[in-house]
């Protein structure tokens, strides 16, 4: 019960902060906000999950920023719940408890919580998973079974890095070979099935999209690039220390360190817990040595990190550095829950505002509903409006979406590069006139396939980057489509 009430004062707090929030969406939130409202099993860059969990809250509680970054804070405060039980499995009930917190009070899960990502339901299906995992090892069950492959089938439906699970899985009973039993039964490998099926309807999607997805990953990756950045690499392990803390990502190093010479000689629930962190940090770190990684690449990674960490700090001599972390990462937390409340009027020297990348964009819809309005005033509507750039066509979704004029998206040649270009290319529709919103300087891969273009109005909106005090935005009448040039 205390790890129950524990989670919900924290969910209350950061309810509270995620109402304070005053940034805008980010343009990928606008993206997945667009797709719950047309529910499908796939989406250009993303497994469908995320999606869904808009719809949902969206059903209930409406459109508002509030609404579509809700699951963030409740799925946190799940996923918290199940480290407590997961910890309580594997050090007892004590270090649960501490896990739960520790989990709650990481800098990345409370940057995370404030907004909506695919992270989050995979973090939340990744503990679920974990523990059914633990669950089976030491009394298998056709319960656990179904647990798990249902929590590795929604995983895998919100995020592809749920597939490292089964390669976790798989060095764990290399390193553990008294647990391998498990591989005989019929347990795992049913759970193993059901997970399978439930990613299927994605795979299928994709099969019917060109493999839209997975082709998207491997663009994002940038595994074509064949060049070496040591660089990037320690960008990669430096950024680890905000995610998870300096101290407790501190303690992982050592902890690893440690074990490097004889993993089999360490205890059972500290070698399952490294099987399971340890290979994502380093794969990560070797693909940001080759291309480039983001901080977030490896958040799988923490959720027996946090568990593994807690316990060793909670050892005698390690509580000093225990009470040290949870301090600042406290202190952090308060922080970033202070700083979204003033998002817009913070600025820092050199810097700027932190969150100016998340700024600007009703500014920018209400520029755009302006210009249809007075070209509906003069009789001379436009039949949509057509942008050039992902992040411009998600933001005007969600912020112009009390506009009935219709957003598409210009593609190029090739394929589509976006779930835009995929599912709103102008081409399909053709409209006329159509108005252009970009905030290009060169436009002519797109004017060049219309036979009349007249230049409307140019107006500045506030910056998508602190660098850049206004961002230019550019309007152009269009007609007489005559193809892509």
């Amino acid at each position: 019960m205390q790890a129950f009430w524990l989670c919900l004062v924290i969910a209350i707090a950061r309810l509270g902060a995620l109402a304070a929030n005053t940034t805008e969406l980010f343009f990928d939130e606008s993206q997945y906000w667009a797709w719950s409202k047309e529910l499908a099993f796939g989406y250009y860059s993303k497994p469908p999950l995320i999606a869904w969990l808009i719809a949902a809250s969206g059903s209930v509680c409406g459109d508002s920023e509030f609404c579509v970054r809700l699951p963030s804070v409740l799925m946190h405060a799940a996923t918290s719940l199940i480290i407590y039980f997961l910890g309580a499995r594997l050090y007892g009930a004590r270090a649960g408890l501490w896990a739960s917190l520790t989990y709650a009070t990481l800098p990345g899960v409370a940057v995370s919580s404030g907004i909506i990502s695919t992270d989050v339901p995979l973090l939340l299906c990744w503990a679920i998973s974990l523990l059914a995992f633990v669950w089976l090892l030491q009394a298998p069950s056709w319960g656990g079974a179904m647990v798990l492959g249902l929590a590795l089938g929604l995983g895998l439906n919100a995020k592809y890095a749920m597939a490292y699970f089964v390669l976790c899985a798989a060095l764990y009973f290399i390193v553990a070979p008294a647990q391998r039993t498990l591989l005989r039964r019929p347990h795992l490998w049913l759970a193993l099935a059901l997970a399978a099926a439930l990613i299927a309807p994605n795979l299928m999607w994709n099969s019917a999209h060109q493999f839209a997805t997975f082709a998207h990953t491997a663009d994002n990756a940038k595994w074509t690039q064949s060049f070496v950045n040591p660089g990037k690499a320690l960008e990669f392990i430096g950024a680890q220390f905000g995610v998870m803390g300096p101290i407790l990502f501190g303690t992982l190093l050592a902890v690893v360190w440690r074990a490097r010479s004889n993993l089999r000689a360490i205890s059972e629930p500290d070698r399952l817990l490294l099987a399971f962190s340890l290979p994502i940090l380093l794969i990560v770190v070797c693909q940001a040595f080759l291309s480039r990684a983001h901080a977030n690449w490896a958040v799988a990674a923490y959720i027996s990190a946090t568990v593994l960490v807690t316990g060793h700090l909670l050892r005698p001599e390690h509580r000093t550095w225990m009470k040290a972390s949870y301090a600042i990462n406290g202190a952090v937390c308060i922080l970033i829950a202070i700083a979204t409340s003033l998002a817009g009027g913070l600025k820092f020297p050199g810097v700027g505002d932190p969150f100016a990348r998340m700024m600007g964009n009703k500014a920018l819809a209400a520029d755009v509903i302006s210009v249809l309005d007075n070209a509906r005033s003069s009789g001379t509507p436009y039949a949509a409006v057509l942008s050039d750039e992902r992040e411009l066509t998600a933001s005007l979704i969600y912020y112009a979406r009390s506009e009935p004029t219709p957003i598409l998206a210009w593609r190029g040649e090739g394929r589509p590069r976006d779930h835009f270009e995929l599912t709103r290319d102008y081409a399909a529709s053709q409209l006329q006139p159509v108005l252009l919103v970009s905030q290009r300087s060169e436009v002519s891969n797109v004017t060049g396939a219309f036979a009349n273009v007249e230049s409307v109005e140019a107006k500045r909106s506030p910056a998508a980057k602190a660098s850049t005090p206004l961002r230019p935005l550019r309007f152009y009448k269009l007609s007489d489509y005559r193809g892509r040039p």
